[in-house]
């Protein structure tokens, strides 16, 4: 399919994260310009990547127009979030990692979510990529639907409400939410928002397909950069996968109704720090 049309998107900044992989960041640039899609502006936000891809950067610039925050040194994902969010200056951000590929159906589906959003003010974000299908979901029309968290639900996947995937957010969210928690491990910081836009009645709307809007790529020569517990994500062991099930099943509640296990967290760094003086 060929794309014609233009879509202009003058309230969006695109915000794209980036770490040692610049092929990747000019495949998304690429694909956005193929797709006769434009912003109000394009932040690239980069964690203290190695020269060479500084370099491919800065020449990346002159073709694609983008303001470049850089840090002196690799401060993790959730860091290299908060500064690029910080640098934003439109009402809107759509956050893309790197890695993630617009598909053909993504303009008319994003400006769709747009819509919505303009429409609902109540609505927080619009999620556009997943691995599998949010489980309670109210329809709102041109293939969105609205995220519908209650405790009451079965089955821990009903937390899933926010996630780092692409998604388009309003651009106070930060203040709405508080920032990404910095110095942990990404996913860890992840399921801290997670937990504080439930808690605090954050408002989704979520792409019915999941994961036809965006193309989630991984080249052989600039692969992932964030590592994942074989245990934690693995469905291949029946056994492990109940336990795991069961334990999440446990732990999200917890966390949502007392956040228990995160004043244990702090209870055991504190005593750990205790005990190096």
């Amino acid at each position: 399919m060929e794309m014609t049309n233009a879509y202009v998107f003058d309230n969006v900044s695109l915000l794209i994260t980036h770490y040692n992989r610049s092929k990747s960041l000019l495949r998304l640039l690429d694909a956005m310009q193929k797709l006769n899609v434009t912003f109000g502006e394009i932040v690239v936000s980069d964690d203290g990547s190695s020269y060479a891809h500084l370099q491919n950067l800065l020449e990346y610039q002159k073709t694609h127009n983008f303001r470049l925050i850089t840090a002196p040194v690799n401060k993790g994902l959730p860091n290299n979030i908060n500064k690029g969010q910080a640098a934003v200056l439109k009402p809107y951000t759509l956050y893309v990692q790197e890695d993630f590929v617009p598909s053909e159906v993504f303009p008319i589906k994003f400006k769709h979510s747009l819509e919505i959003m303009e429409e609902r003010p109540d609505i927080d974000i619009a999620r556009y990529w997943a691995y599998w299908k949010y489980p309670y979901l109210k329809s709102i029309r041109n293939g969105f639907s609205e995220m519908r968290f209650s405790l009451f639900k079965l089955g821990y996947k009903k937390f899933y409400v926010y996630s780092d995937a692409s998604h388009l957010r309003r651009s106070n969210f930060h203040s709405r939410f508080g920032l990404f928690l910095e110095n942990l491990p990404s996913d860890r910081a992840e399921y801290l928002m997670m937990m504080s836009f439930i808690r605090k009645n954050g408002k989704a709307i979520y792409n019915d397909s999941f994961n036809d809007m965006f193309d989630h790529r991984n080249s052989d020569d600039e692969p992932s950069t964030v590592e994942r517990d074989f245990i934690s994500y693995s469905d291949s062991n029946p056994v492990i996968t109940i336990i795991r099930n069961l334990y999440r099943n446990v732990k999200f509640n917890l966390d949502y109704l007392f956040l228990f296990t995160w004043r244990l967290e702090r209870f055991i760094k504190a005593v750990k720090g205790l005990g190096k003086k």
